[in-house]
């Protein structure tokens, strides 16, 4: 029996609210991944300075106190961050993904989950598809019925328009609001670079596969056949769910934001 932390590619048959909170871990936060790289961008090079400290004050004057940011309320910033979403990707449906609140606690949430191989549909609940997941037979085989990854084109389609080169322009603007949601939610001493660097490339990871998938009935749910599938992250079946056509798109995105972006290397966590 697979391990319930770990939530197995298909349900059964449910009602639209739970159908919800299932599917939206299969969306899995990659538009939220996808997103948050966007809005905030990373600097090309991690070592270098966003902005270079003045040299202190020699003799006896005093050196002034460092300045620093102070926190703003994040809710309240929802609005900037609707203005910036514009500029990404002419898709009307990211229009809508914005009307949600709290934007920025939610993506970068959603990204530290990612990184961690959680799911992060507590966060994304509004990516959510419609309709349910379905199998089918394939010479006397149970699979998952290209149907179900259907129901993912339209993320999938977001997250492909966006446009990578635009999220350096919005950079400087956003980063003290990403930074602070990222020190209340990650754990100490964890970077939002580190967390989106490593949640990429957990995601990277996963093989696309080509032709029917396998599935096996486990109580009310099914599991994958293949145990090198069964055994990935909750995040990583996640992306697995939304079918090869998908997975193609969301992660040649992914690759060109940890390109662009200069994402550096992270240890396997």
């Amino acid at each position: 029996m697979s391990d319930p932390t770990n939530p197995t590619p298909a349900e059964v048959p449910e009602s639209t609210s739970s159908s919800k909170g299932k599917t939206l871990a299969v969306v899995l936060g990659l538009a939220g991944l996808a997103l948050v790289a966007s809005y905030f961008g990373l600097r090309r090079h991690e070592s270098q300075p966003t902005e270079m400290a003045p040299a202190a004050p020699t003799g006896d004057v005093a050196a002034a106190p460092p300045t620093t940011v102070p926190e703003v309320s994040l809710p309240e910033q929802d609005a900037e961050i609707r203005s910036h979403a514009s500029q990404l990707s002419p898709d009307p449906e990211l229009a809508r993904w914005m009307n949600e609140k709290d934007l920025v606690r939610r993506f970068t949430a959603a990204v530290t989950s990612i990184s961690e191989g959680a799911s992060p549909r507590a966060m994304l609940g509004f990516l959510a598809p419609t309709g349910a997941f379905s199998v089918t037979e394939v010479d006397g085989t149970t699979v998952i019925d290209p149907a179900s990854y259907a129901r993912y084109d339209t993320v999938a389609r977001v997250i492909g328009s966006i446009d990578t080169q635009s999220a350096a322009s919005v950079y400087r603007e956003l980063k003290p609001l990403i930074d602070q949601a990222n020190a209340e939610i990650a754990p100490p001493g964890q970077t939002f670079n580190s967390s989106l660097s490593a949640a990429i490339q957990h995601l990277l990871k996963v093989p696309v596969q080509e032709g029917p998938v396998e599935v096996i009935p486990e109580g009310a749910l099914h599991a994958y056949a293949a145990p090198e599938l069964e055994d990935l992250s909750p995040a990583q079946k996640h992306l697995l769910r939304m079918g090869p056509k998908n997975m193609r798109l969301i992660q040649a995105k992914l690759r060109e934001l940890k390109s662009s972006l200069g994402l550096p290397p992270v240890a396997d966590r």
